[in-house]
């Protein structure tokens, strides 16, 4: 039933409260209306009440300015309002103009609404209850008995008493479920999320989604590179498991090697989504992981031969630059393994430039034949581009003069170190 359901009392439940929360606003304003009539009793002056009513709600609305207003309406109208589960409304501080003042207006509503409902719950309720048993209380007819007719008349009003105060408790239900439906109606308004707000939500969001898309990237080259260098060596040590057992025994070193270090650079990529899932807010930092210092031991155990070519000090180059310039030749070194042709080593050549550029250049023979495209692919260029452009630089991919060439340049100094 609209008037008497489960909605409708919670919704007057709800307006009790702000009735509640109207009251020090309203002492306050008793105050300050019997400062300037001291004759009147306030309390038994209606007009005297009406003006310490309109003196509470302007101090209601100044203190719902405060940032942590917003929170505490949008919990109590969640749980009494009778609001759709899914309807999107700020659960946090209100931090700009805007959001402050609908937050004002929404309590100054539900404080007014309030106020006014409780007022009628106080009075209204008793007095319709003593005009409904007035024919079967004598004792209810005596402080009446001033203002009841005598005669006939009194018959007719006894008879038609319940009616009356039957009618008053239904205008009282429908005032409440009518004020209860307004302020459910105007809560997306006053309490939803403003363009502010949304825009903040969008910019968190995409913080997040870039670094799960850098994690899955650091997966993506790690493990990928593991997979590939670990499949090549199992396989050439299964061909001469029989003629060649010093290979073999080198071939397993490598692959032990190889999926140690990438269970360490895969606990270590796991922990931080299990860190950021568990906090529940906020990005993490960019994962740590080896540098070009650690190129050596990628180098010897990558299932390829490679020639490697090091002008300036390449170990000199530190922090994301680092990081970022080994997981791009590890990448390159991935692609070769899966894509590239056999019977000559890879070149590998990284320079420090002394403009503040640091240059790889990998290049691998193509295969003979057209190669296989597996299903899934693709991503590791483009992996290597995305990398490149987040630090500044840029990458070049494609044939030069039989091989697959693999060119990135990246500045030694990131965006954001030159903005410092």
């Amino acid at each position: 039933m609209p008037l008497l359901g489960r909605r409708a009392r919670q919704r007057w439940l709800h307006l009790i409260i702000g009735g509640a929360l109207l009251m020090p606003y309203f002492l306050v304003g008793t105050v300050i209306v019997g400062l300037y009539r001291p004759d009147v009793n306030v309390f038994g002056s209606p007009v005297s009440q009406l003006i310490a009513f309109a003196y509470a709600l302007p101090m209601a609305a100044v203190t719902a300015l405060l940032p942590l207003a917003r929170p505490l309406s949008v919990a109590v109208a969640r749980a009494l309002c009778g609001l759709p589960p899914d309807l999107p409304l700020a659960d946090g501080p209100a931090r700009t103009r805007q959001a402050r003042i609908r937050s004002a207006a929404w309590f100054t509503l539900h404080v007014g609404l309030g106020g006014v409902i409780s007022g009628m719950t106080l009075s209204l309720v008793p007095f319709a209850v003593g005009v409904l048993g007035m024919p079967f209380f004598s004792g209810l007819r005596d402080p009446m008995s001033p203002y009841l007719p005598e005669g006939p008349a009194l018959t007719w009003v006894l008879a038609l008493a319940p009616f009356a105060g039957i009618a008053m408790l239904v205008a009282l239900t429908g005032c409440a479920a009518a004020a209860g439906a307004l302020l459910a109606n105007r809560a997306p308004v006053l309490l939803g999320p403003t363009p502010d707000d949304r825009l903040a939500a969008a910019e968190r969001r995409a913080a997040e989604l870039a670094v799960r898309n850098r994690l899955a990237r650091e997966l993506h080259d790690s493990v990928g590179h593991a997979l590939s260098a670990v499949t090549l060596q199992a396989g050439a040590a299964r061909r001469v498991l029989d003629s060649d057992p010093e290979f073999v025994r080198a071939a397993l070193t490598a692959i032990e090697e190889t999926t140690r270090r990438t269970v360490g650079e895969l606990d270590t990529v796991l922990g931080l989504l299990r860190r950021d899932d568990h906090d529940g807010a906020g990005a993490p930092g960019r994962p740590a992981g080896p540098g070009l210092d650690a190129l050596d031991r990628l180098l010897a155990h990558c299932g390829l031969p490679v020639e490697y070519v090091a002008e300036g000090d390449p170990g000199a180059v530190a922090g994301t630059v680092s990081r970022e310039a080994y997981r791009i030749v590890q990448e390159g070194l991935s692609n070769a393994l899966r894509h590239g042709g056999r019977g000559e080593p890879v070149r590998l050549r990284i320079t420090v430039h002394a403009a503040g550029e640091l240059e790889i250049v990998l290049a691998s023979p193509l295969p003979g034949r057209p190669a296989v495209v597996r299903p899934g692919g693709g991503r590791g260029l483009r992996g290597i581009a995305e990398r490149a452009v987040l630090l500044g630089g840029r990458t070049e991919a494609g044939e030069h003069d039989g091989h697959w060439r693999l060119t990135a340049r990246l500045p030694l100094r990131t965006p954001a170190q030159e903005q410092r």
